[in-house]
């Protein structure tokens, strides 16, 4: 059975200034007016960032989630911390992998997968500089080679 997904956030500065080692797919504890707001598009998660606390539970923070605009006394606070759903294995091994030097967690997609909101984090590591100077080459390489191929095949 084909699965609907519809995005909703994307960070693409995350691309940009990590390596993404690892991909996990996980729920949102969110409320009601928060979902309706989610649905609409006026969600941002470009200055977020995840962690684990002391109690092996993954929180996301920085997530700006507008306030829903027929909302009332039940709107929340947008840039609240919000509680990750995952397995426990999987809190256990990014509590693990984070712990390592240079390791962290960020929020890259935030999507609807049939009617459940659901963020996917990614197991990071920092990129140098230079790095970035690579990939930016790189892309500006496949840039050009895109403009010949269209280029020569006009006429």
């Amino acid at each position: 059975m084909k699965q609907a997904v519809k995005l909703v956030a994307n960070n693409k500065k995350a691309y940009h200034d990590y390596f993404i080692d690892e991909k996990f797919e996980c729920g949102i504890e969110l409320f009601g007016t928060e979902v309706k707001s989610i649905r609409m598009g006026k969600c941002s998660i470009k200055e977020a960032f995840v962690r684990i606390d002391n109690h092996n539970e993954v929180w996301v923070y920085g997530m700006h989630i507008n306030p829903y605009e027929k909302g009332n006394i039940f709107n929340k606070d947008p840039l609240r911390a919000r509680k990750l759903l995952m397995h426990k294995h999987e809190i256990i091994k990014l509590s693990g992998k984070t712990a390592e030097k240079g390791y962290t967690l960020v929020p890259l997609q935030v999507y609807f997968k049939n009617s459940l909101v659901k963020v996917e984090i990614g197991l990071a590591r920092g990129k140098k500089l230079y790095d970035k100077r690579e990939d930016i080459a790189k892309k500006d390489q496949r840039r050009e080679l895109q403009r010949e191929f269209k280029v020569k095949n006009l006429y």
